[in-house]
């Protein structure tokens, strides 16, 4: 018998909002943990990154895996790639009946390229592909980067008809540029006649605006008032111009073509100030077409809450916000570019260190049969 779905969570989705969990396990598919999840906390997909494989080989639940592909001489990567791989195609799973109940408009599990990868356009493409054809699930998504280097690949594996999580977005002008490729991919396809059912996120990241900001404003005569408001209007400027975008010409021939729009997801909603309400992220970026993906300790609190959830509150106008911020000297192109280029090093860094535990444990199991 499947759990009652919580209210809130349940409002969320209502109100058009996807709630995707920003974690994986092994054993959470394996236990039936997270088709639970599904059900109670009304989940309709699931992000992964190699810092979430990172925690997950630290346990020893892939030991034994990571065993017998060292038996068989994979190195490092390959193992890497065979597991994650293996867990994402099994998550899909999972997730099936939420992507056949949506027309396959949603339930997708997301895959991330291999950071070192990324900024070579050609080598993130032929990953991509690899990666889809190895997971073999429709409602697979291929994180890419949307970075400079990662635009020609983000619209070329779109154009290849390949569903994408753009991922590592923190301005506005970023998020036009990738909103720019998503329709010049299915403009391209729409040329040619084909099939316009290919899926698209874009991942806006939240938290760490409010952190740099709010650093910032650390003693200026300001700070108390607009302390906490940056993410949040940053994000809210990302909705407008989805909106814009959603009501173009460009996409009403899309759209009447059958193609879906190319939903924003709140990435990073995970508050990083303890003084902040645990859904502070949650109740302020509510809108139709969207996602929020969370880690779990968000998902529960945001279950807990009991919080009435307000519609539409990321369609507010946060042009006064913005304007405060500006006013009281703070320079969000500078602090955007700052959190990307810390995103770029974060997105690598998780990478090494799974690397390096993958490495230790494989090399421990050659000497073994040594």
């Amino acid at each position: 018998m499947s759990p009652t779905p919580n209210p809130t969570l349940q409002a969320l989705s209502s109100d058009g909002v996807a709630v995707w969990l920003d974690a994986l396990r092994r054993s959470w598919i394996a236990d039936g943990t997270l088709a639970a999840w599904r059900d109670e906390y009304v989940l309709h997909g699931v992000t992964t990154n190699p810092a979430i494989f990172g925690d997950a080989f630290k346990t020893d639940e892939y030991d034994e895996q990571i065993e017998s592909l060292a038996q068989d001489g994979l190195d490092a990567r390959s193992i890497y790639q065979a597991i994650a791989t293996q867990d994402v195609r099994d998550a899909c799973d999972v997730f099936r009946p939420v992507f056949d109940a949506t027309g396959g408009a949603d339930g997708f599990v997301s895959l991330e390229v291999d950071p070192d990868l990324a900024r070579d356009a050609d080598k993130t493409i032929a990953q991509a592909i690899e990666y889809h054809g190895r997971v073999d699930r429709p409602n697979l998504m291929i994180k890419i980067p949307g970075t400079p280097e990662g635009l020609p690949a983000i619209e070329e594996v779109l154009y290849r008809g390949i569903n994408v999580n753009v991922t590592l977005l923190f301005s506005v002008e970023a998020y036009a540029a990738v909103l720019e490729a998503w329709l010049k991919a299915l403009e391209r396809r729409h040329a040619e006649g084909l099939d316009l059912g290919v899926d698209s996120v874009a991942s806006f990241f939240v938290s760490r605006v409010d952190l740099e900001v709010d650093k910032r404003l650390a003693g200026n005569p300001q700070e108390e008032a607009l302390r906490g408001t940056a993410a949040v209007a940053n994000a809210r400027a990302a909705y407008a111009k989805y909106l814009e975008i959603r009501q173009g010409e460009r996409f009403a021939k899309l759209s009447a073509a059958g193609a879906r729009p190319q939903r924003p997801l709140w990435a990073s909603t995970g508050v990083k100030d303890p003084s902040y309400s645990p859904t502070k992220y949650v109740d302020t970026l509510v809108a139709a077409e969207s996602v929020n993906t969370m880690p779990l300790a968000t998902i529960q609190a945001t279950a807990a809450s009991g919080a009435e959830i307000v519609a539409g509150t990321a369609a507010i106008d946060p042009t006064g916000d913005l304007a405060a911020l500006a006013e009281a000297g703070i320079d969000l192109s500078d602090v955007t570019d700052v959190l990307l280029g810390e995103g770029i090093a974060k997105f690598e860094v998780p990478m090494n260190e799974l690397l390096e535990t993958v490495e230790s444990k494989r090399a421990a199991a050659v000497a073994a049969k040594a």
